[in-house]
């Protein structure tokens, strides 16, 4: 298997509507059809199994590297990022690596 991997975990901040939360996922999941970049882009809300998890993740499967960094620069994520989930971001987490 070859490719790189991008997994982002949002906990969003108190008094949080879930309004809001569905507005980022509706906005992440049309990035697809905007940056060809993308291979694939998995977005899920926690279950609510576990006590202390974060409420959003974000997996992203690119061909390399460079079109990950594509993805993470291009100005419809970074519009995305500064509109819909700075504005409600509690803490966040990431990781990327190559598949």
């Amino acid at each position: 298997m070859s490719g790189f991997r991008h997994v982002v975990m949002f906990a969003w901040a108190e008094g949080t509507t879930t309004g809001q939360q569905e507005e980022v996922r509706a906005r992440l999941a049309e990035l697809p059809a905007l940056i060809p970049e993308i291979g694939t882009l998995s977005l899920g809300f926690d279950a609510g199994v576990n006590d202390g998890n974060y409420d959003f993740v974000v997996v992203g499967e690119f061909a390399d590297r460079d079109a990950y960094v594509a993805y993470r620069d291009h100005p419809a994520h970074r519009a995305v990022v500064d509109d819909y989930i700075k504005p409600i971001l509690d803490r966040r987490a990431s990781v990327q690596y190559e598949l």
